[in-house]
């Protein structure tokens, strides 16, 4: 592999973007900046931006030898001396340090990090934000009634782990103003929220004052609407007060359309920090899925007095725009524990003692303020998926491998074929079993609620086992079997993914629909589930833009559940693979999974875990004592 030099010329076509270079020339030529080596820097902190970072942390990005893009080959770089390129940057008309009063359009930190102003910007102003609130807490005035109520949502009988987290995060959330509460599939994230909110409005009917105003929220129309149906499944198995149940709200909505738009801007939204939400409280779900970006707009919306509860699996993939939040939230990168004082005011609270830890900070902070469910009730009626997820999880290749060819593990599976030619042959029966539930009903809207019996989820969008290339390979399957008549666009049967939001028809991003028989000859609908579980019925040309959904992507997958699942990884290796991308496709799953892979490529996809450049983590988590110090 030849060397590379490390220049804008050099990396054009291969690892920048024409608007990588774009950005970089324009701003040299309105900054009068020419140097070859700020130029770079600046088209690679837009492409590491447009790959999903916050920044370019330039101290790790030079121990690189060599860059890759997405179906591109690895390119062989030589890059200038950490040293020279950091004093370049900083003697820069284009480069400020973060406290700097001057609006350029770079900036670079103490720690060698540079980032675009817009996306420094972001950062600040969501740590000072999450500080803010971290730092409020609000004294339970009746710690008798807590205790009893907690009795009440949390009966002893129905403990499955000590300490009980719910119990726990219920106590976190009332008494903090911002909460994050993590857990994997099937950990109870939503039943326990939805008796959180039970808790605070008992506590105002029995203070007779105005219940909170709670707002609902994800980051997708299906999130969305997931989170409505979750809510209303938890409200029916409550055995409390029947006036608490009534008053919990159910009808949830994308963050975007709760922030609404300002003057048909993409970045400013109607609802600011002059112009904040009429809310108590804030409950964001999937929060994985929200970037720094949006995640900074809906935080300036948000009333100072209002909770903040955030809802989500850490260890899923992160936002397909900039950021990491969740992850960044909640990982400190070490050992950490409550602080000290915390830990026995949450035993004192919940009843729940917790076990002490040398790790343990004096002060509190950010820890004190995270909740990990950690039992996955899921996982008891599929112990199976619930084991290759953990092994994955813990980067153990060996034991997912292991778990995958064992014949001990029932529906969980691994095909391991090496040719492209060969994938539509060792799908044909999964494709036609997992599909024929759903395409063999009379039922068009019976159809539909069992369209999300299957799916094959792939890596990649594009190339061999993308899902451009998988969608034709199952219609070309299901045709031959005579489950569809795959003629034109708006045959009866074919699944399709809305890809844009319209907010007339309340349609979002996600939402999955079935195409169906009209009652006029001849004549088409695309079946969507509606609220409260009814089914609406569009014109295929009304739709907004919309694909076949026969296979998804996985990052298109994450806020959704199927009954069984494929996972289609690439021949080759690629930078889109990591732990967290196979952990999602793999908890996708309820009952059965199979994985279609080589042995090698699971196991370097298991190894790699997506590293997302970013300063919000330390920010955060600045000031947290080390094992030693915290003794």
């Amino acid at each position: 592999m030849n060397r590379t030099a490390a220049s804008i010329e050099g990396l054009r076509d291969q690892v920048l973007s024409p608007l990588d270079v774009h950005f970089a020339r324009a701003i040299g030529r309105i900054g009068r900046e020419e140097r070859a080596g700020v130029l770079l820097a600046a088209a690679l902190v837009s492409r590491s931006v447009r790959n999903g970072n916050v920044c370019l942390d330039l101290p790790r990005f030079v121990e690189q030898p060599e860059i890759v893009e997405e179906g591109g080959e690895p390119v062989e770089v030589g890059w200038p001396s950490l040293g020279t390129w950091l004093q370049e940057l900083r003697s820069s008309p284009l480069v400020s340090g973060g406290d700097a009063p001057e609006a350029r359009p770079l900036v670079l930190d103490a720690n060698g990090r540079l980032y675009l102003r817009r996306y420094w910007e972001h950062q600040a102003e969501v740590v000072a934000a999450i500080r803010s609130r971290v730092a409020s807490c609000a004294a339970i005035e009746d710690p008798d009634w807590l205790r009893n109520a907690l009795d009440r949502m949390f009966p002893a009988g129905g403990r499955v782990e000590r300490p009980d987290w719910q119990r726990i995060a219920a106590v976190v959330a009332l008494q903090r103003a911002f909460c994050v509460i993590s857990g994997g599939p099937g950990t109870g994230k939503t039943y326990t929220v939805v008796k959180i909110l039970a808790l605070m409005i008992d506590r105002a009917l029995r203070q007779a004052v105005r219940p909170p105003r709670v707002t609902l929220l994800a980051p997708t129309g299906k999130a969305a609407a997931r989170l409505s149906q979750s809510i209303r499944r938890a409200k029916d198995e409550l055995q409390i007060d029947a006036r608490v149940v009534a008053l919990i709200p159910e009808e949830a909505a994308t963050i975007h359309r709760c922030l609404g738009t300002h003057r048909g801007s993409t970045t400013l939204t109607r609802h600011n920090r002059e112009n904040p939400l009429t809310t108590d409280v804030v409950l964001v779900d999937e929060a994985s899925m929200v970037d720094l970006g949006l995640l900074r707009r809906l935080l300036d919306a948000t009333p100072a007095a209002a909770r903040v509860i955030l809802l989500g699996d850490k260890d899923q993939l992160a936002s397909v725009e900039a950021g990491a939040v969740l992850g960044d939230i909640c990982n400190s990168g070490r050992s950490v524990a409550y602080s000290r004082a915390w830990n026995d005011e949450l035993a004192r609270l919940s009843g729940e003692p917790l076990p002490p830890s040398p790790h343990a900070p004096a002060v509190a902070g950010i820890w004190d303020c995270n909740v990990q469910l950690q039992h996955s009730y899921r996982s008891e009626k599929a112990p199976a998926i619930g084991a290759l997820a953990a092994a994955i999880n813990r980067g153990d290749a060996g034991e997912a491998l292991r778990l995958l060819d064992s014949q001990e593990a029932p529906y969980i599976g691994w095909a391991a074929e090496g040719e492209k030619k060969t994938i539509g042959a060792a799908l044909r029966r999964e494709i036609i079993d997992g599909f024929s539930g759903c395409l063999d009903q009379k039922n068009p809207e019976e159809s539909l609620r069992r369209l999300d019996q299957f799916r094959l989820l792939c890596a990649h969008r594009r190339g061999p086992r993308g899902i451009e290339m998988m969608n034709p390979v199952v219609e070309e399957v299901l045709t031959e079997a005579g489950k569809i008549a795959a003629e034109g666009s708006a045959y009866v049967g074919r699944p399709i993914l809305v890809t844009e939001n319209d907010y007339q028809l309340n349609l979002f991003n996600g939402d999955v629909g079935l195409v169906a028989a009209a009652e006029t000859a001849g004549q088409r609908v695309v079946l969507f589930e509606g609220e409260g579980g009814r089914v609406r019925a569009l014109a295929p040309s009304r739709l907004p833009a919309h694909e076949t959904a026969y296979a998804m992507s996985i990052h298109k997958s994450q806020g959704s559940e199927f009954e069984r699942v494929a996972v289609i990884l690439p021949l080759e290796p690629s930078p889109v693979l990591s732990r967290e991308l196979l952990y999602t496709a793999v908890t996708r799953a309820r009952s059965a999974v199979t994985v279609h892979g080589s042995r090698e490529i699971i196991e370097q996809t298991i190894a790699r875990r997506i590293e997302r450049a970013s300063g919000l983590r330390e920010a955060l988590w600045e000031g947290l004592p080390t094992a030693s110090a915290s003794g």
